[in-house]
């Protein structure tokens, strides 16, 4: 069909579809009860390990954009997050290209944590902005948010997905199995950590899940390794309104560090939320039915993009996607397309999880039965995004690695000229979910 006549078409709300798989719930990990095993704990029994404190209120939030019905405590600590490790991977790049998906590494660091004891859950409930929710609450917030994502919009895929990659032989807690099976649809499989070839199943894994855009996140597997946790997200969207390659014409950008290229610009015109303060102009250019945007924040002559991210926070965030309003205006921004890996280890410790990755100080004993313990060795994120006149085609995989251890401005009109250094990031309209942040410096 073509994409044009999809715009006379009513859409339906996204975004996301997710594969829910009954696996393993039993002590040891092997391939034979993976494989077999369709025993899945109850919402009740995951309430029962916890807390009374646990019966958290009913998952809506009539403050939300669009009355959504997840957690709003969740994509609060979420943004907040967010933010926060974007600041530091921005820090660590800085004058660089840089992208990264909160979500994926919130996602894979929330399976992580539900096998986090002592010091260690607390260190990691601080990082990740959770302490406002219990155990419990969290495991049925991400699954309620799974849940709301599933609805699909014709012009919009997003695709989540989870796994655990087992070390053969190694006893693992199954109550830390069941909440990551059933809580956040991860599959488990036991792998032979030694044969040479166990990389390889990895990483086919992730380049399935993504679409082939990302094709490895494991380059080799450590003797004392015995668990990888990964999480996969894929995203492509058409706009609702998509931008007319005849009027794509080269024309200049000028890149973080000062020099000119000529890039090919596209152009468009019409009705946006849009938000304007002295520092920058924002437009959010939506997908299909309109449920998620894109947001392109550009700031202003004499403002470096690095000033830019310095405010970034959650909480100008929230101020600002309150004070977008339908203006007229037109907009030019350059086809791009960006790829980006990060070792995450650094950022997570400066957010104060630095106890999760210390070998005689972590404690990931609810992971396992008997006196096993681990620390993670790697915390590895990798991206993809490419912007078009179609629309968006981005994706991400985060993977966790354990090793065993004994005011606004009122416009009429504007004009919105994206010719140097830009912010943009994706956002779920109706939950609130930042899906993919960047920084785009030299866009080809």
């Amino acid at each position: 069909m073509n994409t044009r006549s999809l715009r006379s078409i009513p859409t339906r709300r996204a975004v996301c579809i997710l594969a829910l798989l009954c696996l393993i719930g039993c002590s040891t990990v092997s391939e034979s009860n993976v494989a077999s095993s369709n025993g899945q704990p109850t919402e009740a029994a995951e309430t029962n390990k916890n807390a009374s404190s646990d019966n958290g209120p009913t998952m809506k939030d009539s403050n939300n954009p669009a009355g959504s019905a997840t957690d709003p405590r969740l994509v609060a600590a979420n943004t907040t997050f967010g933010f926060k490790l974007y600041n530091e991977a921005a820090k660590a790049g800085a004058g660089k290209n840089i992208f990264i998906s909160p979500a994926s590494v919130a996602l894979c660091l929330a399976m992580t944590y539900n096998g986090a004891v002592g010091k260690t859950k607390e260190a990691m409930e601080r990082a990740l902005e959770i302490q406002g929710l219990t155990h419990a609450e969290l495991n049925r917030a991400y699954s309620a948010l799974r849940s709301e994502l599933e609805n699909p919009d014709p012009k919009v895929q997003l695709q989540i997905a989870n796994s655990l990659w087992a070390r053969k032989g190694v006893s693992f807690n199954p109550a830390f199995i069941a909440r990551n099976k059933e809580f956040y649809a991860a599959e488990v499989t036991a792998l032979d950590f030694a044969d040479p070839g166990a990389p390889a199943t990895i990483n086919e894994w992730v380049k399935n899940k993504t679409r082939n855009k990302i094709e490895k996140i494991v380059d080799s597997i450590d003797a004392q390794s015995v668990l990888f946790l990964i999480n996969a997200i894929y995203f492509k969207g058409a706009w609702s309104s998509e931008f007319d390659k005849a009027k794509t014409k080269d024309d200049k950008f000028t890149t973080g560090s000062g020099s000119q290229k000529r890039l090919p610009m596209m152009t468009q015109s019409g009705k946006y939320n849009y938000f304007e303060t002295e520092k920058f102009q924002a437009v959010s250019l939506p997908y299909g039915g309109g449920r998620v945007s894109m947001y392109v924040f550009l700031p202003a002559a004499g403002t470096a993009i690095d000033q830019f991210i310095a405010s970034l926070s959650a909480t100008n965030w929230d101020s600002w996607m309150k004070q977008f309003s339908k203006t007229q205006g037109e907009i030019f921004l350059p086809r791009f397309k960006v790829e980006y890996e990060i070792t995450l280890n650094d950022a997570l410790k400066a957010l104060g999880m630095g106890v999760a990755f210390d070998p005689d100080r972590a404690d990931f004993t609810g992971m396992f039965q008997g006196a096993q313990n681990a620390f993670i060795s790697k915390v590895k994120h990798k991206t993809f995004a490419e912007v078009n006149e179609e629309g968006t085609e981005a994706a991400a995989v985060t993977s966790t690695e354990m090793v065993a251890t004994s005011i606004q401005i009122p416009r009429k009109t504007f004009r919105m000229v994206v010719d140097h250094p830009f912010f943009f990031a994706i956002r779920d309209n109706r939950t609130g979910s930042v899906l993919f942040l960047g920084s785009i410096t030299d866009p080809m």
